[in-house]
């Protein structure tokens, strides 16, 4: 069985986006060599670093988001580390929730209306005025 995944890399700002969005869809296209299928895909753009990372102050954010099975998470992660203009990633498995709550984002990012939650509303409590 496949598991639901995202994962976030950081390209170095030197690039131009030509080749930030280049560089991205390598990425992708590894993914769906390895048997991956993308499920959603968003590029943030040149965004201001927390911390410097290389001497670097900003760099370009882009999110892959994707199920697979096997090594391919692995495979991924050792194309990032081979790649010098990647200079942070990170891969997560997401549970029901996070795939539920990803799914609703997604939705909010098109325009469409929200998915509703299936929790039940939060009790008032009552006070005496």
């Amino acid at each position: 069985m496949s598991k639901h995944y995202e994962t976030v890399f950081i390209l170095t700002p030197v690039l131009s986006d030509d080749q930030a969005k280049e560089t991205a869809k390598k990425f992708k296209k590894v993914l769906t060599d390895l048997g991956a299928k993308v499920i959603h895909e968003e590029n943030w753009g040149l965004k201001k670093l927390a911390y410097p990372i290389q001497k670097k102050s900003t760099g370009f954010y882009h999110l892959i988001e994707f199920t697979a099975e096997g090594n391919a998470v692995a495979e991924l992660e050792v194309t990032f580390k081979r790649d010098e203009r990647v200079m942070r990633f990170l891969t997560v498995a997401l549970d029901k929730h996070a795939t539920a709550y990803s799914v609703k984002r997604r939705g909010k990012l098109k325009g469409e209306a929200p998915v509703k939650a299936d929790r039940k509303p939060a009790r008032k409590e009552k006070t005496d005025a």
